[in-house]
């Protein structure tokens, strides 16, 4: 009840089908913040992590650039402002299929290895996130290892073998 208030009074319902663009942006945002925040939790958001997240999010959600940087802002200020992850996890988990979730922690993952390593915070993100999204080890273990394959052979390609 009090998020249809804040809903009404930040102007977000009135629209006809505004109900599902609100659920529609809710997800994006939620699953921009969880990327956001596993790329920011070894200290660092660089230019490889922002543009991972700006092409993951494009690919999933058929943004425009312009639209994904504005979500990626929006997504930095909401891990800035939340508590737990658990805000995010629910979107993601009343919106999802059990494949679309494990789809959503491959992108974590993708993002966590961005940068060329992973960091234990990271991993520990990861492995709480899928836990809250119902994923389990072993699917959360694949998702890994078709991450780690891709950045593998795009650098073999890179290096010329």
């Amino acid at each position: 009840m009090l998020e249809h208030i804040r809903d009404i009074l930040q102007g977000h319902i009135g629209a006809a089908g505004s109900g599902a663009d609100r659920e529609r942006d809710e997800l994006q945002r939620a699953v921009a913040a969880l990327l956001v925040e596993a790329a920011q939790l070894d200290g660092q958001f660089g230019a490889a992590e922002r543009d991972r997240i700006a092409t993951l999010l494009t690919q999933r959600f058929s943004l425009s650039a312009d639209a994904v940087a504005k979500l990626i802002v929006t997504a930095t200020r909401m891990t800035e402002q939340a508590v737990d992850d658990f805000t995010f996890t629910r979107q993601i988990s009343r919106r999802l299929n059990h494949e679309e979730k494990i789809g959503i922690v491959e992108m974590l993952w993708d993002v966590a290895y961005a940068d060329g390593t992973l960091h234990p915070y990271e991993g520990n993100l990861l492995r709480r996130v899928a836990g809250l999204l119902y994923v389990t080890d072993q699917e959360s273990g694949a998702a890994r290892r078709r991450v780690v394959d891709r950045y593998r052979a795009k650098r073999n390609r890179d290096d010329g073998r």
